[in-house]
Parts: structure tokens; sequence; C-alpha cells
């Protein structure tokens, strides 16, 4: 991994907060696309109720974390949510070689040709086929694979918090949380201030970038994908770049997709 995308001492600016309390703890840390736009990492701890633990985009494991993870319970679920999301995949199966392994198609591979740490996956959701995990995790949770994202992006809603966690389908610029520990502001910079403008969700170009961009190697597929997530019950959105969206989340969705959900519409 390089130093110029993660922080080299993540224990010193990661900043570790009970979103439910004794449910669900995020992990935020710095993070900076190709060395310099500030965009931010998250990762996300859902405590079930039988009180294993699933683990989504892993972070740096500090003494900490290992900590934190140690008082909620075991690691059962380890979730890369897409193929970019993946560089910490190795010290968490390492120090929970139990836990279930789970990544999209195409993530396997990739960190074969990468040389990255070798880690069995116990579920690759694929476009051919659908996926179910366990009764214990599916009990809790409702997921879909957005295949036709460039990103090949699994999106899972906990169904009794109401919390929509996802990697890239929706960003929530600026990422103040992230960098709060960091001593510079999270808005600083022109290449960020420039990524800001279609990574917020208060305008209309993050609309436009998945719409023109993001979604375009498949509408069809995108637009099918966003649907079916539309009909999830949440209202909290915890995105791996940007602040948390506490409440409100589902109109911001409806908001940000609502072409792709009019498309869908008019074709079903």
């Amino acid at each position: 991994m390089s130093l110029k995308l993660v922080p080299s001492d993540p224990a010193k600016v990661m900043v570790i907060r009970e979103v439910v309390p004794n449910v669900i703890t995020t992990l935020s840390t710095p993070f900076w696309r190709f060395g310099r736009i500030k965009i931010g990492g998250r990762g996300t701890i859902v405590r079930l109720q039988s009180g294993a633990l699933a683990v989504f985009s892993p972070v740096a494991l500090t003494d900490e974390v290992k900590q934190t993870v140690a008082k909620l319970g075991e690691v059962k679920y380890i979730t890369a949510l897409d193929i970019e999301h993946h560089i910490f995949l190795g010290p968490w199966h390492a120090a929970y070689p139990s836990a279930k392994v789970i990544g999209p198609e195409g993530l396997p591979e990739k960190r074969t040709k990468q040389k990255n740490e070798d880690v069995p996956f116990s579920y690759v959701f694929s476009a051919k086929k659908s996926i179910t995990i366990d009764p214990e995790f599916d009990s809790e949770f409702e997921y879909e694979y957005v295949y036709a994202h460039a990103n090949k992006e699994l999106v899972f809603n906990h169904k009794p918090t109401k919390t929509l966690i996802q990697a890239d389908l929706i960003f929530n610029y600026p990422s103040t949380e992230q960098f709060s520990k960091t001593g510079v502001s999270a808005t600083s910079g022109i290449l960020t201030k420039l990524f800001g403008s279609f990574t917020n969700t208060y305008g209309n170009g993050q609309k436009r970038f998945i719409w023109y961009a993001a979604s375009s190697r498949d509408r069809a597929g995108f637009n099918a994908a966003v649907a079916n997530i539309n009909k999830w019950d949440f209202d909290r959105i915890i995105p791996c770049h940007g602040d948390v969206i506490e409440s409100g989340g589902k109109g911001i969705f409806q908001k940000i997709m609502e072409w792709h959900l009019n498309a869908q519409k008019k074709s079903s």
C-alpha cells in the first residue's frame, strides 16, 4: 500500500465512534485519492443480535481497534464493499482467521495479481447468480450487488437500525470527521474542492456524475439495482467517503438517484 494514500500512523488520526451504542461503530480515518484528494476512509462494525460482529470495508487494524473489537464480540464476517476497498483485508483476516470473507467478483483475482496477502473468500457475489450468506447474517441484513457500477458495489441495509452501509455508491463530501484529527482542513486544496463539487449531497453534481459516468457502462442494470435498494427501509447512510448521514438518508438517496429511479419506472 502507498503511504501517500493512507496515514503512516493511523492510530493518531483515526476516529472511533459509536453511531448506535453497542450496535454500530465506525472507524474513520484520512485517505487521499491519488495521494492528493482528501476523500477519507471508513470501516464499519455492526454487532449482530447474536453477538457476532460484521465488519465492512476494514481500515487499519490498530491496537485501539483491536481493543474495541474485543469489547464488542467475535468477528464473524469481513466484507470488502467493492473491488477497491480491500487494502486491509489481509491484516484483518490474519487477526480473525475464522471470519467469513465476503467480496465482489473480480476481487480475488485482483488481489492475486497485485500479490496481496492470501485471503480465502467464503462468498463472492456474481452478476450471474444470487447469493445468501447464512441465517444469522441474513436475518439482519438486506443486500444488493450493484454489478453495473464501475467498482462493483456491495450495498447493505442493517434492518434493525435502518442503516445503509456502502462504499462508493454515494459519497457525502466533505470528509470532516475523517480528517478531524489531522490538523488540516478537509476541504483544502483545489483538487479536493473540485472533487467535492460532484461528491456532495446538496447539489446536483453527484447526480450528474453517477448518471453520466459511474452508471454509463450498464445503465439498465444500475437502474434495476438502485430500484431494489430504494425498496428498503433506511434512514441513516454510512458512506466510506465523507461524513455519516445520520438521518434523512432515504430522501437524499432518492434525490441523487432520481433519474435512475424514474428510468426504471418507465422501463417496468
